[in-house]
């Protein structure tokens, strides 16, 4: 009961947010919750686990400054918070978006087979699968929902309306669903930079962390290429999405060797753009 009514109030401040930032306009908007995640974020999420984090980064990347990363994290995170409130104008509008590789999306398309797009949060993360979408591409995303149960129907609600119609709902359920839309001709994207409870111990920045094997498993199984997906926020207003070249993955003995490889492409996601990725999740609990 406490808990509900921690996430009714915890709701009521968040909307009250999303309305502050209809009012103010999108560019405004941006500036000012910047400041508040920049100000406010230290706060609610736990600084050990994000200097833990960037520890374990370390052992990869050296001479990086630690304070600009999280900071800029946290104004990220502001920026795609807000913006949320503005997927439709992302959804009418091309000027904000410079996709490089869009020949692989093309092939997608000509090909007329499923394939499984994967990538982690980086910048606003939602717009990698929207722009999938508007290519026309048949797709169904994987989502996690939000624990707070006043929050995550509009959250559904935006994904389905802006983002992609089909979302796919985490958990065994869930896997059933994906096969389902696959059979149906339809690609589907997932992140996979989260620590999953039912996931394998795999190599992540040089140490184990809990790794969906999923894409690895579908794309085996239904012979199905990958293509990795990065996005990056390169001004305020602007964003580079970048579509990789697919992923043979005939070629990897088994779901571990295919998982491990797919840790690889994201550390490297991760070190070509560390201040936009969320080190504030405990991805090597």
């Amino acid at each position: 009961m406490i808990k509900l009514l921690s996430y009714f109030f915890q709701s009521l401040i968040i909307y009250f947010f999303f309305l502050i930032g209809l009012i103010l306009g999108l560019n405004l908007s941006r500036n000012l919750f910047s400041f508040i995640f920049l100000f406010f974020g230290p706060l609610f999420k736990s600084k050990k686990i994000i200097d833990k984090n960037l520890e374990t980064f370390s052992l990869k990347k050296n001479n990086f400054d630690k304070k600009r990363i999280i900071s800029e994290m946290w104004m990220n995170y502001g920026m795609t918070f807000i913006e949320y409130m503005f997927l439709n104008r992302f959804r009418k509008y091309n000027s904000h978006i410079t996709i490089n590789g869009e020949e692989n999306l093309n092939d997608v398309l000509k090909n007329n087979k499923p394939v499984i797009f994967i990538s982690g949060h980086f910048a606003n993360f939602e717009l990698m699968s929207m722009e999938i979408t508007k290519k026309k591409i048949k797709l169904a995303t994987i989502y996690r929902p939000l624990n707070n149960i006043f929050l995550n129907p509009l959250m559904v609600f935006l994904r389905k309306k802006y983002i992609c119609e089909n979302q796919i709902k985490k958990g065994i359920n869930g896997v059933k669903d994906t096969v389902e839309y696959i059979k149906k001709n339809h690609s589907i994207a997932l992140m996979i930079d989260q620590r999953v409870s039912e996931g394998e111990k795999i190599n992540f920045f040089g140490k184990k962390a809990s790794t969906t094997t999923l894409p690895a498993q579908l794309s085996l199984k239904f012979n199905l290429d990958i293509i990795p997906v990065f996005i990056k926020r390169t001004k305020v207003n602007d964003f580079v999405i970048q579509f990789e070249k697919p992923i043979k993955t005939n070629k990897f003995a088994n779901k571990l060797e295919l998982s491990e490889h797919l840790n690889t492409i994201l550390e490297k996601m991760i070190i070509k753009n560390p201040n936009q990725w969320i080190w504030s999740h405990n991805r090597w609990k």
